[in-house]
């Protein structure tokens, strides 16, 4: 009886999310063994750092394949922190907020509008560095370090441009860099916290704007009710339809986007 107690709990915390996630490293880290020790037989050295003849130096495959699998984990918090999402996630939450509609549209509907509203707004920051990085990489036109500093040229680009000078020298400040040439001289790590302080007060400036009609009809509404002595009555109740009715006779969603949009400067040329 203790027996199957214990294959009964082995099997339970198996097939739980933490089992899955220790099963699925234990196997990677037992193909990545088999890959290390198939090259050690064939007498070939897998995890090593080549120097090319003009002086630069290149990982092996292995290496580039490890360190791509290891940044795979860290492309949610740079799609978040590194293009435009924060700035769309934040206004269309202050919307749903005025509106008044706690969970119309779900989450999942605002998570994705707002996936595919930034590869749209970051598809020319995508083209660029396909053409500067991605292709000749593909190519063996330059290694993998070259691509990844030349990815940063464009990226660095598009944050710098949405960024304040007033959060890059706060941050700067911080980091201890008293002077630059230029806002491109200064590291990643001073940009990007800049750049997410900036996007937060564009996407609070932009979501103050959008809640000051719905306020408005909130006021009058609570207005009528008390002066018709409809106190239990909520205004919550009686305005939601106003707003939606004013919401969809202005277009509301094509103005919405239209203004995010604008504020990156999609189509202001």
């Amino acid at each position: 009886m203790a027996k199957r107690n214990v294959l009964e709990n082995l099997l339970s915390s198996l097939f739980s999310v933490k089992g899955f996630v220790f099963l699925f490293f234990l196997l990677i880290a037992f193909f990545a063994s088999q890959t290390v020790f198939a090259a050690d037989d064939l007498g070939m050295s897998a995890l090593k750092l080549t120097t090319n003849p003009d002086g630069s130096q290149e990982y092996t495959v292995t290496l580039q394949i490890l360190m791509f699998m290891t940044a795979l984990g860290f492309i949610p918090a740079a799609i978040i922190m590194m293009t435009s999402f924060t700035r769309i996630v934040v206004i269309m939450a202050i919307l749903r907020q005025a509106i008044g509609l706690q969970q119309t549209p779900s989450n999942q509907v605002v998570i994705g509008l707002t996936l595919f509203m930034t590869m749209f707004i970051m598809t020319p920051v995508y083209n660029e560095i396909n053409q500067r990085a991605i292709e000749p990489y593909l190519a063996d036109q330059m290694t993998s370090i070259q691509a990844i500093d030349s990815a940063k040229i464009p990226l660095r680009a598009f944050m710098l441009e949405q960024t304040r000078i007033k959060d890059l020298q706060t941050l700067a400040n911080m980091a201890g860099i008293v002077e630059v040439d230029q806002p491109t001289d200064l590291p990643m790590t001073v940009i990007i916290p800049a750049f997410i302080i900036s996007e937060l007060k564009t996407a609070f400036q932009i979501g103050f704007m959008l809640f000051i009609p719905f306020l408005i009809i909130d006021l009058v509404v609570a207005s009528i009710l008390m002066a018709m002595g409809m106190m239990m009555l909520s205004p919550m109740i009686v305005s939601l339809p106003f707003k939606l009715m004013l919401f969809v006779l202005v277009d509301g969603w094509n103005l919405v986007i239209g203004t995010i949009a604008t504020s990156y400067g999609m189509g202001s040329g």
